[in-house]
C-alpha cells in the first residue's frame, strides 16, 4: 500500500470522532519530486492549517527553529492520521509499519517521502535521535490494539510514547539532553496529554477508546455505560475532578523547566504549561462534565497566554529572547 493515503472515509469504529479534523495529506499538495524546498513548504502547510496552537507557539521561538518544528509536526501528524483514519486496525498497522520503514530510510540517509526529505534536513542539522520518533509510531500502533488502561501507571506508559517524545525532540533541537530537564518535559507533556483525554472523554468513547484508568473508574463507582449518557453523572464528575488534579500535579512538577530550559524555548514552554492549565480550568468551570460539551480555551485566551509567556521570558532574561 502507499504510505500516507489510506481510505479517506471515517472508520466505522470511530464514528463522529474520526471526522473532526482534516487528514494531513489533504491539507496541501504533496510534492511529486525530491525537492527540499517543496517538501519543507508542505510541512509548513500541514502544521499551520492543522493545529492552531502550533502557529501561536512558533511565534515564540526564533525563526531558525520554525521549519524544524514544522517538519517534526508533519511527521507526527501524518503518523497519527495513519492510525486514526485507516478503515481497520489491520490497515492502520500496515500503514504505520510502512511509515516506520520510511523513518529507518530517513535515518539511513535515504529519505523517500517528502515529509522525511524535510525531516532528514532537520536531523542532519540538529543531530536528533531516532528513538523519540520511533516511540511516537509505537504509540499510534498501540492505539490499534489497546483501547483500555487498567491503572494510571499503564496510562503514563502510553503517554511516555504518545506525548513525551515531542518535548524531548524540541529540547534536542537546542542540544538539550539533560536527564533532569527531560524528566520535567515529560511531566509537562504527560499533563497535556491527560487534560486532552479528560477534555475528550466523549470523542474518545465514540472512537471506541476509554483513557480513564479502570481502577480509578471502579474506585469512583463509574462504569462505561455512564460515558454514553448525555451529561456526566455526579460520580463521573468526581472522577474527572480527580483526574484533572492529577494533570495539574504533572504541570507543577514540570513547571521549573520554563526557567531551566534553553532560553529560546522558554516562552513556548511557558505557553504550553499555561495552556494545559487553562484547559484544566475550563473543565472545572464546566463542572467536570465533558459529556455535555467539550470545554475549550478560546483563541484570544491562547493569545493572552502567548503574550504573557513572551513577556515573562523577557523579564526573567533581562530583555533577552
Amino acid at each position: 500500500m502507499q504510505v500516507g493515503t489510506p481510505h479517506s472515509a471515517p472508520s466505522p469504529r470511530h464514528g463522529q470522532a474520526a471526522a473532526r479534523d482534516p487528514v494531513a495529506w489533504r491539507l496541501a499538495d504533496l510534492p511529486a519530486d525530491a525537492d527540499l524546498a517543496a517538501a519543507e513548504a508542505f510541512c509548513r502547510a500541514v502544521a499551520a492549517r492543522h493545529y492552531e496552537n502550533f502557529t501561536v507557539a512558533t511565534r515564540l521561538v526564533p525563526a531558525r527553529l520554525r521549519q524544524h518544528l514544522a517538519n517534526v509536526y508533519a511527521f507526527a501528524r501524518w503518523a497519527d492520521d495513519l492510525g486514526d483514519e485507516s478503515t481497520s486496525p489491520t490497515e492502520a498497522s500496515a500503514a504505520l509499519a510502512a511509515w516506520r520503514e520510511e523513518l529507518d530510510a530517513c535515518f539511513a540517509g535515504r529519505p523517500r517521502h517528502p515529509v522525511f526529505l524535510a525531516l532528514g534536513e532537520t536531523i542532519r542539522r540538529t543531530g536528533l535521535d531516532r528513538a523519540p520518533f520511533a516511540d511516537l509510531i509505537a504509540a499510534f500502533e498501540q492505539d490499534q490494539r489497546q483501547t483500555r488502561y487498567a491503572t494510571r501507571d499503564d496510562l503514563v506508559g502510553y503517554c511516555h510514547r504518545s506525548a513525551d517524545p515531542v518535548g524531548r525532540i524540541v529540547l534536542a533541537l537546542e542540544g538539550c539532553r539533560d536527564p533532569r530537564l527531560l524528566a520535567m518535559s515529560d511531566s509537562i507533556c504527560t499533563g497535556l496529554q491527560l487534560v486532552n483525554f479528560w477534555q475528550d472523554v466523549r470523542r474518545d468513547r465514540l472512537a471506541g477508546r476509554v483513557y480513564l484508568p479502570l481502577d480509578d473508574m471502579t474506585r469512583h463507582g463509574v462504569d462505561e455505560a455512564m460515558l454514553d449518557a448525555p451529561s456526566a453523572s455526579p460520580a463521573l464528575r468526581r472522577l474527572l475532578a480527580d483526574e484533572v488534579e492529577w494533570a495539574r500535579r504533572c504541570f507543577a512538577a514540570g513547571a521549573p523547566l520554563a526557567d531551566a530550559a534553553p532560553a529560546v524555548l522558554r516562552p513556548a514552554i511557558e505557553m504550553f504549561i499555561g495552556g494545559g492549565r487553562a484547559v484544566a480550568d475550563a473543565i472545572e468551570r464546566a463542572g467536570f462534565d465533558t459529556l455535555s460539551r467539550r470545554p475549550t480555551v478560546g483563541r484570544w485566551a491562547k493569545m493572552r497566554l502567548a503574550a504573557r509567556a513572551w513577556w515573562r521570558s523577557r523579564v526573567a532574561g533581562g530583555g533577552r529572547a
